[in-house]
């Protein structure tokens, strides 16, 4: 899976890309909450100028390729796997530039069930280069409004990455953490790591709140989005996300491991 082409195959073939799983309603929904300016879809961006619902789509298309007709209103949205491996190959050189200087870096998801383990191997790879992944906050509560109200969170982290779970404990054998949309946890690591006096990340790698809370606060950060998280895509417009890449950010784990060859190939680094 180390070509170009093996991998457009692949992203197409498991619906990271070309027709995905995330709906016409979805997206449109997220655009119009955007919009309106509500902190559920801003997820920590603050955006510099006004974007209307058709502005949204239009970036939408031109970043995702999802369709700029505003009267396509159902159905399944589509990826552009063209535009998904670009970003990739962005993404990738990020990765390899930080790699090369041996900075630190921090790494977090809102996503733990399904990237836990493709950011993982990044922070496996990244480290045995001669970088430090960060770990700052851990244990630490934090509140996260929920669509059940406010709930406290535990900031925690597996094999480098950084998540939340709910502070009880959640469900028995209720996976690794928390879906998560919240910009609240990476400004928790990050003032954390201030307060502490030691290193600050110099690239924070994730998704969600993760990417958009980091570059808000003027952090270099790259990152994974759907075609219902605009606000990535926005802020990589705006100049405060490096790098956004267009994929399903909930598909089966492993069809991410084809990604994490692709991108440690690229980088220049061992897996």
């Amino acid at each position: 899976m180390g070509s170009t082409a093996a991998l457009r195959a692949h992203l197409v073939a498991v619906r990271l890309a070309g027709t995905v799983a995330t709906t016409r309603e979805r997206s449109l929904r997220s655009y119009r909450l955007f919009a309106a300016r509500d902190p559920r879809a801003l997820i920590g961006i603050d955006p510099e100028r006004a974007w209307d619902h058709g502005d949204l789509i239009a970036l939408m298309a031109e970043k995702c390729g999802v369709s700029a007709d505003p009267g396509h209103i159902s159905g399944h949205d589509v990826i552009d796997p063209e535009l998904t491996l670009a970003a990739l190959d962005s993404f990738a050189d990020r990765i390899g530039a930080v790699a090369r200087r041996g900075a630190p870096v921090l790494l977090g998801t809102g996503h733990p069930h399904r990237l836990l383990g493709f950011y993982a191997s990044l922070a496996d790879a990244l480290s045995s280069s001669g970088c430090t992944v960060l770990t700052p906050a851990q244990g630490r509560r934090v509140d996260i409004t929920t669509r059940f109200g406010l709930r406290t969170h535990r900031l925690d982290y597996a094999r480098g990455v950084a998540f939340v779970r709910p502070a009880d404990g959640g469900r028995p054998g209720g996976g690794p953490g928390a879906h998560s949309h919240s910009p609240l946890p990476v400004r928790l690591a990050l003032a954390a790591a201030a307060e502490a006096g030691g290193p600050l990340p110099q690239l924070v790698v994730g998704d969600h709140g993760w990417v958009c809370g980091a570059g808000q606060l003027g952090f270099e950060a790259v990152g994974l989005a759907d075609t219902d998280d605009p606000a990535l895509f926005v802020g990589e417009a705006e100049g405060r996300i490096r790098v956004a890449v267009p994929l399903d950010d909930a598909v089966r784990p492993d069809y991410y491991r084809p990604l994490i060859r692709y991108v440690l190939n690229r980088a220049c680094l061992s897996q």
